[in-house]
């Protein structure tokens, strides 16, 4: 159950003049001390007496604080079927609409709750609440044809009893205590609430045993729990001081909250103590939450100065006097603001029924920008947030930690849930290989990132390798291994929230032999480069860049056809086309040496050409005698593997000076 209708937060409305009986006075009464449990069975019978024709005013008055009961006790269903018959019974209050829409929008009912809001517009044009109500309506109807957020919310059932179980928050950074509000049936105290018509509420807690898993939850020992409402906890950061709600009833006044104080000694907690805020005694003070730091004091309060409803407030608990300051109109509205949590000194959550959101109380959250003069306020989304009210968070380790909900509960009690945010996986993995794609043994490779990472690994003895990354950030990897030229490439990893795996292999030369420039294509017979070698040279004028230190040779080589003067002239030319290309590139001319050497050098079947080509058996050499004795196909394969381009390099002490 939304714990400020437990602890009479909302204020009553000032009731409408007229003749009542005495009974409705006795109905009144209860509703305007903020005991809605028993104003709705007293408003419940005399609406049921007034069953007279002349009697439809009554009813239509009667039906519209039933309307209000069934509100604050969060049942959506009967405070929507209360406020259409305050208008089939023409109430005179245009705000029934208004109510309406809330309740319909609590039972998931956006579409009639639109309709309900627009009719109030009608006689309110300007009422930002309604407006913004009707955001979250709009926003609700567009989340059901979208993916859900990535929170894997579940019910925690080991601290859920058959009544309601509310405001979970750990004691401290060790998350090995978790601390609850519960009504179920074992809590200190007789007397049902008259508030709710459940037992009132105690504080509970739930320790982790030796082996990692949660206990029942059983009630805190000492002189804290009473006859009274307790709950709503939160613990300074050495876990010796809680902050607690309590209730504040007497025969005299309105049904309020207020917040104390209870020490730990050992495993007990002394009788709380009254934890002076203000002077003020009529405002309602509650919901307490400690900054990490244990230098705010988080709470919500009706008091004067507000935005409307219930605010967020904080007070600094090193020097309380003059520090009261209200949050601000970015995190409060005209509606509630409850239940923050602070988690940082530029990050809270709390829960709202202003801002647009799915129904009831919605969880959000608000982040502090970095000259901290402005809020920015997030809806959490679903499945975090519901139809119902969600409210009462705590973080444990990383994105995982508690909350409560009434959602899917007919009756309006609230349970605890678990949540989860998985963590986004992102990686890039791939193999280092030689240019006959084997692996290149103990091959190292570095990944820097433009957000100040810095990664090292070896590869495997396969030339695996794998990195984990970060979302939106852009990357430079260098490969190298001893004997090998150097391999840099660059991307950038997206923002999708999804794990991605990108792939990325390195094709390393070594130093000692010739390597083939694949994709070099020529004019028939020509020394023109075509086009379509664009993208090879570009790559290899990267290689260069990449190794500043290397000086290479690029020799061109032909197949058997024509003569060999000839071959050698063609091959001399191209050589140089591929030499002016990478001059042109920005490559130093003195580091690159052209080579002509025609049909002179036939090429020696790989492993790798041995895998495209398997009719060649690998260290076959491809002459001019052998090539003569396959088929015609196999003689135009071989002259092709042939017809190549290769660098190899003649130094690696090239000063760049």
């Amino acid at each position: 159950m939304r714990n400020q209708l437990l602890f009479g937060l909302f204020l009553a409305l000032l009731l409408l003049p007229g003749c009542k009986s005495a009974k409705l006075s006795d109905a009144d009464a209860a509703f305007e001390r903020g005991e809605y449990f028993d104003a709705q069975k007293i408003y419940r019978k005399v609406y049921n007496k007034a069953n007279k024709r002349e009697d439809r005013p009554l009813r239509g008055e009667i039906a519209f604080k039933m309307g209000e009961c069934y509100t604050k006790l969060n049942m959506a269903a009967s405070a929507s079927a209360a406020f259409k018959n305050a208008i089939r019974y023409e109430y005179p209050d245009s705000t029934s609409y208004l109510y309406l829409g809330k309740a319909l929008q609590a039972d998931g009912q956006y579409k009639a709750a639109m309709d309900a809001y627009n009719t109030f517009l009608e006689y309110d044009p300007d009422n930002q609440l309604v407006k913004e109500s009707l955001k979250g309506c709009r926003m609700a109807i567009l989340a059901k044809e979208k993916p859900k957020t990535r929170y894997i919310v579940k019910n925690a059932k080991l601290f859920n009893s058959r009544r309601a179980d509310f405001a979970p928050m750990y004691l401290d950074k060790t998350y090995d205590q978790l601390f609850l509000t519960t009504t179920n049936e074992k809590v200190i105290g007789e007397n049902k609430s008259e508030i709710t018509g459940m037992k009132k509420g105690d504080i509970y807690f739930s320790k982790k045993n030796e082996r990692g898993e949660w206990q029942r939850p059983e009630p805190v020992e000492g002189e804290l729990n009473s006859d009274a409402d307790e709950g709503i906890v939160s613990f300074s950061p050495d876990g010796q001081t809680m902050y607690l709600t309590k209730a504040r009833r007497s025969e005299t006044s309105n049904t309020s909250v207020e917040i104390y104080t209870s020490r730990r000694s050992d495993a007990t907690w002394s009788a709380p103590q009254k934890f002076e805020i203000t002077a003020d005694t009529l405002s309602a003070v509650g919901h307490p939450a400690v900054s990490p730091d244990g230098r705010y004091l988080y709470f919500c309060s009706d008091m004067p100065g507000g935005y409307g409803g219930l605010d967020i407030w904080r007070i600094n608990l090193n020097d309380r006097a003059g520090s009261l300051e209200n949050m601000g109109p970015q995190i409060n509205t005209s509606g509630n603001e409850m239940f923050p949590y602070s988690r940082t000194d530029s990050l809270l959550y709390f829960s709202s029924d202003g801002h647009p959101g799915f129904g009831g109380l919605d969880l959000f959250k608000a982040k502090l920008n970095t000259t901290g003069d402005y809020w920015s306020v997030e809806n959490m989304g679903q499945p975090m947030n519901s139809n119902g009210d969600d409210f009462g968070i705590t973080f444990g380790p990383g994105e995982t930690g508690f909350f409560s909900s009434n959602r899917g509960d007919r009756r309006g009690y609230d349970h605890i849930y678990s949540f989860e945010l998985p963590e986004i996986k992102v990686t890039i993995s791939g193999w280092v290989l030689d240019k006959d794609e084997e692996p290149v043994p103990n091959a190292i490779i570095r990944i820097v990132g433009d957000d100040g990472s810095n990664q090292k690994e070896v590869a495997r003895d396969d030339g695996s390798f794998k990195f984990n990354l970060e979302r939106g950030v852009r990357y430079v990897m260098l490969a190298g291994a001893k004997g090998y030229l150097n391999v840099k490439q660059e991307f950038e990893s997206d923002m999708a929230e999804e794990d991605a795996d990108y792939g990325v292999d390195f094709i390393l030369a070594a130093i000692n032999k010739p390597q083939v420039v694949e994709n070099i294509f020529y004019d028939f017979d020509k020394a023109t480069l075509r086009p379509e070698s664009k993208t090879a040279l570009d790559e290899m004028a990267q290689i260069l860049r990449d190794n500043p230190h290397v000086t290479v040779e690029m020799g061109a080589h032909t197949d058997r056809k024509g003569s060999d003067e000839y071959n050698i002239k063609l091959s001399e030319r191209r050589a140089k086309s591929v030499i002016d290309y990478l001059i042109a590139a920005g490559i130093a001319e003195d580091r690159l040496s052209p080579k002509g050497y025609g049909e002179s050098v036939p090429k020696r079947v790989t492993k790798r050409i041995n895998r495209e080509y398997p009719q060649f058996e690998e260290g076959t050499v491809l002459t001019e005698e052998y090539i003569e004795t396959l088929s015609p196909e196999d003689q135009e394969a071989a002259d092709q593997i042939n017809r190549r381009t290769e660098f190899q390099v003649l130094s690696t002490d090239y000063d760049i000076y």
